[in-house]
């Protein structure tokens, strides 16, 4: 290394052209130099190499020994080093055995992740893709990496630092199973405080979330009687009991066990995320990831109003 920091690697260049065609003229002309600069640039040449590297001969000049010896290994290093340096090329995902790891909550498993996988197995059907704990601690633990392609997530919890694009705009409502004794309709505020309710608590243990938030700035309360970590687990448990939550309209919207309606106040929802580290960002094959699963979203037409809050915490 220390015979390159010593010489102007475009030198290499002038060396090159003119062991193709040993003319200063015609080396100037395929370079789009001026004659006089090439016949600087090889004196530099000459004194770097502490050889005169080509002479006189009866048709012009001829290379010498050295020169000879640099021909086939610098025209090798050149290509190499040009290849090194040009722009990637364009991600072809038919032939494609990349393997990409997210992270993302059981929610976003299935409503991001779980729609695009058939578009992606259909288009780049050699690649991988790894579904990583979605906790917050485990979020914040694999921001600082590398190793992961993409996060999903709310802005206001999301690790900072990271590009990020919103995907949708989610809202609650009230679910049930299908046949609920007590949910006929749309409840009244009344009977929507007297259900038995199951909570999501990412973290673990808690019974107070958004809808809390909103009943006590009026002076009242709900019966939370479960709280679970797992989005699909209360979907179940909804299904299966006469308990009920406020979930996510795309997590229950398709599912023929549960009914769904409007609650009588008003609950906030929330904008999901997608993340990634900057040094992704123009990465050919991450940015396909990303497009298609963008397309996989906007496939269903949804809304992209911003908003501060997330889970029913």
């Amino acid at each position: 290394m220390d015979n390159l920091r010593k010489l102007d690697l475009n030198l290499l260049l002038t060396l090159e052209a003119l062991l193709k065609d040993p003319n200063v003229t015609r080396a100037a002309r395929a370079l789009n130099l001026s004659q006089p600069t090439v016949s600087v640039q090889l004196a530099k040449l000459r004194k770097s190499l502490n050889d005169p590297l080509f002479l006189p001969g009866p048709r012009g000049m001829r290379p010498t020994a050295r020169a000879e010896l640099l021909r086939a290994s610098l025209s090798e290093a050149l290509g190499m080093l040009d290849k090194a340096i040009s722009p990637p090329g364009p991600f072809i995902p038919g032939e494609s055995s990349h393997t990409w790891q997210v992270v993302a909550a059981d929610y976003c498993e299935n409503t991001v992740l779980l729609p695009v996988l058939q578009m992606l197995r259909r288009d780049a059907p050699g690649t991988r893709l790894a579904i990583l704990s979605g906790a917050n601690s485990y979020m914040a633990k694999s921001a600082g990496q590398d190793k992961v392609d993409l996060f999903f997530h709310i802005p206001e919890e999301s690790p900072q630092g990271l590009r990020s694009r919103t995907l949708f705009r989610e809202e609650y409502v009230l679910a049930s199973r299908v046949g609920h004794p007590l949910l006929k309709t749309a409840p009244k505020l009344r009977q929507f405080l007297e259900l038995d309710y199951v909570m999501i608590s990412p973290d673990g243990g808690g019974f107070w979330g958004n809808t809390d938030k909103v009943l006590s700035e009026m002076g009242l309360s709900r019966k939370v009687v479960l709280s679970v970590p797992h989005f699909m687990f209360a979907v179940f448990t909804i299904a299966t009991t006469d308990m009920v939550g406020m979930l996510p309209l795309r997590l229950v919207k398709n599912n023929p066990q549960l009914q769904y309606f409007p609650p009588p106040i008003d609950i906030p929802g929330f904008d999901m995320n997608m993340l990634w580290h900057e040094h992704l960002h123009r990465e050919p094959a991450h940015k396909w990831l990303r497009d298609l699963i963008v397309r996989s979203v906007e496939g269903e037409g949804t809304s992209q109003i911003p908003s501060p809050l997330w889970g029913e915490r």
